[in-house]
Parts: C-alpha cells; structure tokens; sequence
C-alpha cells in the first residue's frame, strides 16, 4: 500500500510540473510569432570577438608617379616611325603601367625617353624567282629618370616583329609592312608598359619623395 501511494504522488508531480510548463512554452511561441509578424530579426553586425590584437587596417596607396613621354629619337631607315611609336608608348603606358602619363609643359617625378635602334625585314619564305612571305622586326630602347635627380631609375630594350605576306602588287606591299611595322611597335609598347608595371609594384620605382622644406621660422638674425 505503501508502494503504491508513492507512485501516486510521482504522477501527480509530474502532472502538475507539466500543467505548469505548458502555459509557458505556449507563451513563448506566441511571443516569437508576434515578433516574426511585426518585422523584427535578430542580426550579428561587426567582426564579431577576435584574439588579441585586432588587425592593422593598411595604409592608403600612395598616388601613381607623374610620367612624361617624350617623342622616341628614330635611328632606322624608317621615316616617321618615331611619331607613331611614341603614341602607342603614351597609350600603353596610361592604360597599362601604373603610372599617370603627362604632357612635358606639366610637373613630372618621371621622364622616359628612348630610341628607335633598328628596322629589318627579314625573309621568311620565298620561291625561286620573288620572296613569298616576310617580318618586320624592330627594337626600342627607353629609359626613365628621375626629373629631380636626373638619376636613370629603369632602362629596357625590347624587340617587336610581325610577319606579312608579299604580293605582285608592290604598292600593296607597302601597305602591308606599314601594318606590320605598326603591329610590331604595338607589341613593343604594350611588352614596355607591363615591365614598368612589374618593377613599379616591386616597389623599385616608387614616386620620388619631394625635397624638404626649408624651415627658417624658429632662426633669428642677430
């Protein structure tokens, strides 16, 4: 009888603990669905806890070097190349380098300047009477120094070619090795542009800093 006493007043427990529970779990599902209709969430802004110290943000870049190009000094047996190749040198290098190109009447940290050195064409392919397909071959030098200093900061020589086909007709042949010289000279400034990219990243070719200020502000004359 004792026994049996005991297990009613556990189930009688746990009917009531359960009784009370129910109420409140119901409470808490209303609270949550009316937080759900009403547009409210929960959200985790920020980078959350770290360990340690937090990170350093990175400083700002510095801006690019102010670059002037001036017109190529032509050596080859090709007349007014120098004109054509200084423009591809302009726009590959404002596109491509990593540098601001200006005109030579504004303020540079930077001048680059170079030369045509050689114009060839040689032949690729021929038949026993006319030449059948020929190249263009072409090379630059350039610099780049320092407008402060005068210092040569970066030199390059680079080689260009491109290949044409040679026909009766002599007039279009000369058409056609116009095209190739031009594609060649392409080559040369876009192959330029990418190594001064390459060495201004590596850091070699960072702007100049710009010369002290005098100070004379604590001097006195006696």
């Amino acid at each position: 009888m004792r026994e049996k006493q005991e297990g009613r007043d556990v189930e009688e427990g746990w009917k009531a603990r359960s009784a009370f529970a129910c109420p409140a779990l119901l409470a808490c599902l209303a609270c949550l669905a009316f937080l759900a209709g009403c547009g409210y969430q929960f959200r985790v802004e920020g980078a959350g806890p770290t360990i340690g110290r937090a990170a350093a943000t990175s400083s700002p870049t510095s801006p690019p070097p102010r670059l002037v190009v001036r017109t190529l000094e032509n050596k080859s047996f090709e007349p007014n190349l120098e004109t054509r190749y200084t423009n591809y040198l302009r726009h590959e290098f404002s596109s491509g380098s990593g540098a601001q190109v200006v005109s030579e009447s504004e303020s540079a940290d930077l001048v680059l300047s170079g030369q045509i050195l050689s114009v060839s064409l040689p032949t690729l392919s021929f038949s026993q009477t006319t030449t059948l397909e020929s190249r263009t071959e072409v090379v630059v030098m350039v610099k780049v120094e320092e407008t402060r200093t005068q210092r040569v900061v970066w030199a390059q020589t680079a080689k260009g070619a491109s290949e044409f086909y040679v026909t009766p007709d002599l007039q279009f042949n000369r058409v056609l090795q116009n095209r190739a010289l031009e594609q060649a000279g392409r080559f040369i400034a876009e192959d330029l542009a990418s190594r001064f990219l390459l060495q201004l990243e590596s850091g070699q070719l960072a702007k100049p800093p710009a010369p002290p200020a005098s100070d004379n502000a604590g001097t006195n004359i006696k």
